[in-house]
């Protein structure tokens, strides 16, 4: 009797037990495949996709970029997912080339896949350097199931942009790794008239105009933070409504228009739809955000100048109404090493994507 009430028990306890985990596996069955990544489609912040068979959610605003945890990290995981296409692989589905390896040697001409899901190009045969970090042995490569090609110089490449990535890498021969081409080229997307208005000469002009000046402010794009420690206190204004929250030494330069002051911060944010009043160090952290700074003052800040330093370019007013959209203190004699500086690279990068400087080129 005894051992049949025992059996009885235990048949009881195992229904218990399977009616326990039962639920648990339905919980942890993956999700349903949100709308397919779209690779010529805007995605800011909040904004999903599913892509090779996960769930994506965009951090900011992003355009081109396939979901990954590598990359810009614009992108977050969310996990697994069932059901519809699962991103397919934004149109690549046809290339079959190896992924990068790193320490592996590449001969020039290798076409490789990186941890992004985009596609480089040996330029420069190397052991194995990191593409999105290593950009003058690398070029991006357009990969449509047929080919494409990587960027090897002369007027522009597969970016699109009319700096190639071999004249942006002779620009800045000791940049900092941080200032990535691809990172600018990215930046790019959200300021479509930046270098693409008017004439190619124009477009060379302002290219030109936009480099040197970043290049000057950070030192041949070697820095990132502004250098002055002691400065950094100081640009917290807290007559704003929104103060300071990252803390008030939190506002200081960043950047390749070395972007200050917690208004700046905001507007710049707002304009890019990335909180940088909480978080201002993702312009020291993330590449494209940073070169999108850089724009975003280059196309709408204007300064002293009474006009933004892209309609500046644009119009024929030229390099030196630049100067004084930016940092117009260094014009009327303010400092005139610093205006001979930003010529000087201004017509060194004229002359070499083959344009005039134009006049007007002080302040």
């Amino acid at each position: 009797m005894k051992r049949k009430r025992l059996l009885t028990m235990l048949a009881v306890l195992a229904v218990s037990v399977v009616g326990v985990v039962a639920p648990m596996a339905a919980s942890e069955a993956a999700a349903a495949c949100v709308t397919p990544y779209n690779s010529g489609a805007v995605y800011t912040g909040g904004m999903t996709a599913s892509y090779n068979s996960r769930n994506w959610t965009a951090k900011w605003w992003t355009q081109g970029e396939a979901p990954s945890t590598g990359g810009s990290g614009v992108w977050q995981d969310n996990g697994a997912c069932t059901g519809g296409s699962g991103g397919g692989g934004g149109g690549t589905t046809g290339c079959n080339y190896p992924n990068w390896v790193a320490g592996q040697f590449y001969a020039v001409g290798a076409v490789v896949r990186y941890t992004n899901g985009q596609f480089y190009q040996a330029t420069h045969e190397n052991p194995g350097y990191d593409p999105v970090i290593s950009t003058w042995f690398w070029s991006p490569y357009a990969c449509n199931g047929g080919g494409g090609g990587g960027d090897t110089g002369g007027g522009g490449g597969t970016s699109g942009f009319v700096v190639s990535e071999a004249q942006f890498n002779s620009m800045f021969p000791g940049r900092n790794s941080f200032y990535t081409y691809a990172g600018l080229v990215d930046a790019m997307k959200k300021f479509p008239a930046f270098a693409t208005s008017g004439s190619d000469t124009v477009k060379k002009q302002e290219a030109a105009a936009f480099l040197a000046n970043v290049g000057h402010e950070t030192g041949g794009l070697v820095y990132i933070d502004e250098i002055n420690q002691a400065n950094w206190p100081h640009y917290c204004d807290y007559s704003q409504p929104y103060g300071c929250p990252a803390g008030q030494s939190a506002y200081h330069g960043r950047g390749p228009i070395q972007l200050s002051w917690n208004f700046n911060y905001k507007a710049a944010g707002d304009a890019l739809g990335v909180d940088l009043l909480n978080n201002p160090n993702l312009v020291a952290t993330n590449s494209s955000i940073s070169w999108q700074t850089g724009l975003w003052y280059w196309m709408t800040g204007t300064g002293a100048a009474g006009t933004t330093s892209h309609n500046a370019m644009v119009n024929g007013q030229g390099f030196g109404t630049t100067i004084r959209a930016i940092n117009s203190i260094e014009c009327n004699g303010g400092n005139p090493g610093q205006v001979s500086s930003r010529v000087a690279s201004y017509t060194r990068f004229a002359g070499l994507l083959g344009v005039p400087t134009g006049g007007n080129l002080t302040c």
